[in-house]
């Protein structure tokens, strides 16, 4: 074995991997190498699937809520919003904006067969709806072309079953906000067929709107000729800050515009907390794995002291041994590393799958809807995030490795050998 051999020789491969199988009296020490291995593995894998799962609800949350919200909404201030229809046309001819739509809100009471419940009924024009892509892309029962000709409402499937009603049944619609008479105030009470059933997948959304023609809804309301806001919709969801002086510039009057990050700063920015804190405390996780990679290489070192000992008379180098034991360790940690990967990635593609296979073997639900919003559990696999968990697996791994590869290089063969 010549002195100074040029580094990662094929002598030292040999020697790592050798060391990798144990023998009969080094069962521990391969014991401790095999849970480094799978703690590293389930490490990466954990933090794969988790951090996919945690993308998936982002973008689906996203894409659900600014799908039937909008991105920006115009409000009127101190005067009525009576100039709607100008005002949507205008914004709409602005560059970006895919479409600008007035929308009577309100609150009311839904009674079905069954039961009632309390929703948020939006008035909307004829020509608008398809423009909710929603909406008019999700629509399970009827056609969105029956609202305005028979005065009908469109619902969800999660409140079309809540409260027993199908294509054809009334909904009935009661509204504190009725006649003023004499007497006071009587509540509004009307029932209307419901026309249309749609499903976008967001358990909130489909159990709490219905939709109503724009003048049907302003006669309900008390609104006479006016919309509570207009909705505009973004060709980029992202562009809002670009847009928003544009648009107030389009509206030409004293009005509040709110984009979709102000309304919804408080959720996004907990998903964004908490998805930074998962990914922290699963790092965790790598690091013990990393911790037994060198309390195994102590132990081999202690034991392979004299074999050591033996390769340093031979001409072997300080840094020919440093790197035997930095291989033994770093294949623990890269074989780990990238088997987390295979099944991380397999498992994050499946997660649904997995999730209703569980389900129906423990016979019960593990993705409430109504506790998680969405109807099935999401995954979006994020080739940058990957990478980066990749190299850091990697990197803990390598440096967990070499204060045992240096001690091993710092070890005096006399003293090794002084008791043989």
């Amino acid at each position: 074995m010549p002195v100074g051999s040029r580094p990662f020789a094929p002598f030292e491969w040999m020697l790592a991997l050798r060391y990798l199988r144990s023998r009969r009296k080094e069962t521990f020490i391969s014991v401790v190498a095999a849970f480094s291995f799978i703690g590293i593995m389930l490490g990466v894998a954990t933090l794969i699937i988790v951090m996919s799962v945690m993308n998936g609800f982002r973008s689906q949350l996203i894409e659900k809520i600014l799908g039937l919200n909008g991105h920006m909404i115009v409000e009127a201030q101190d005067t009525p919003l009576t100039d709607f229809a100008a005002i949507a046309a205008r914004v709409s001819a602005v560059p970006g904006v895919r479409a600008a739509l007035p929308l009577v809100e309100g609150q009311a009471l839904a009674s079905g067969e069954i039961t009632s419940s309390g929703v948020l009924v939006r008035g909307i024009r004829q020509q608008d709806l398809p423009l909710v892509p929603s909406i008019a892309n999700n629509i399970q029962l009827g056609s969105l072309n029956d609202l305005t000709a028979q005065g009908g409402v469109v619902i969800g499937t999660r409140l079309a079953t809540q409260l027993g009603l199908t294509l054809g049944s009334n909904l009935t619609l009661v509204s504190p906000r009725g006649n003023v008479t004499p007497i006071g105030v009587t509540p509004r009470i009307k029932a209307y067929p419901v026309v249309a059933i749609f499903e976008i997948g967001m358990a909130e959304f489909d159990s709490t709107f219905v939709y109503l023609p724009f003048v049907e809804a302003q006669a309900y309301f008390n609104l006479d000729d006016e919309a509570s806001v207009v909705e505009v919709y973004l060709d980029d969801a992202d562009a809002v800050d670009e847009l928003r002086a544009p648009v107030e510039v389009a509206v030409d009057r004293q009005a509040l515009v709110v984009d979709w990050q102000q309304r919804n700063v408080t959720f996004f920015t907990a998903l964004e907390v908490e998805r930074n804190v998962m990914f922290l405390i699963l790092t965790l996780i790598v690091l013990v794995a990393a911790l037994n990679i060198i309390s195994g290489l102590t132990m081999l070192v202690k034991d392979k002291g004299h074999d050591i000992a033996i390769l340093r008379t031979m001409g072997a180098t300080r840094g020919a041994i440093m790197r035997v034991f930095f291989i033994t360790g770093a294949a623990i940690g890269t074989v780990g590393t990238f088997a987390g990967l295979l099944l991380g990635v397999v498992i994050a593609a499946n997660v649904e799958s997995i999730r209703r296979f569980i389900s129906r073997l423990l016979q019960t639900e593990l993705f409430s809807p109504e506790l998680y919003f969405l109807t099935q559990l999401p995954s979006e696999i994020d080739a940058g995030e990957t990478i980066a968990v990749i190299l850091m697996a990697l990197c803990l791994s390598y440096l967990a490795t070499l204060y045992p590869a240096w001690r091993a290089a710092r070890l005096d063969p006399v003293e090794a050998l002084r008791y043989e």
